[in-house]
């Protein structure tokens, strides 16, 4: 049985990957934008499917609006 801490702490659904994307996200400094697209793209396969790459498309797109590009 998974616990309420596990889930905070060890969420399958990161902890299958290596390295997790919080490893990353802090040693590439991503920002906030950035850091939640890795992590959608990350775990869309173990956790939530299109909608996880539906929410890191839409992360993606705040990067491209707010550069310019």
């Amino acid at each position: 049985m998974t616990t309420e801490a596990d889930m905070v702490n060890k969420a399958p659904h990161y902890t299958a990957l290596s390295p997790e994307p919080i490893d990353i996200i802090e040693a590439w400094q991503l920002s906030y934008h950035e850091g939640n697209a890795l992590k959608y793209l990350a775990r869309w396969k173990r956790k939530n499917g299109i909608e996880d790459l539906r929410k890191c498309r839409w992360y993606i797109d705040r990067l491209i609006e707010q550069n310019g590009v």
